[in-house]
């Protein structure tokens, strides 16, 4: 039988946070391969983006502490799966996912960084 280790991130090193309009946020995620999905947690809708793994930050990794070179995030109360936005420059309306990530225990301290930032 496989032995499973369950091993929580114990540092979120976060090296920039924004406050970013909902429209810049969707428009973000939209890339020439395909929209990439945004995450909402606590009445934050949210995007990150990691450093490259290079030997220092899988070092890290593996001992428990995450980098995320930036988080973007703008309000938004009420949790939506799917989010419409007219691109006038496309002349068409494009979806985008978000996923609700209200129930990690990282993402809900994340939020509650954040918001204290304000």
């Amino acid at each position: 039988m496989a032995k499973i280790t369950f091993s929580p991130v114990e540092e979120l090193v976060i090296h920039e946070a924004v406050e970013v309009t909902r429209e810049d946020l969707f428009r973000e995620r939209i890339t020439p391969q395909g929209n990439l999905p945004l995450y909402w947690c606590d009445g934050i809708l949210f995007s990150f983006s990691s450093l490259p793994l290079t030997d220092e930050v899988v070092r890290d990794y593996l001992k428990g502490k995450i980098h995320w070179a930036e988080v973007h995030f703008s309000k938004m109360e009420q949790y939506q799966p799917i989010i419409q936005l007219e691109a006038e420059e496309y002349k068409t309306t494009m979806s985008i996912r978000v996923i609700n990530t209200g129930k990690s225990i990282l993402h809900k301290e994340l939020i509650k960084w954040l918001k204290s930032k304000k």
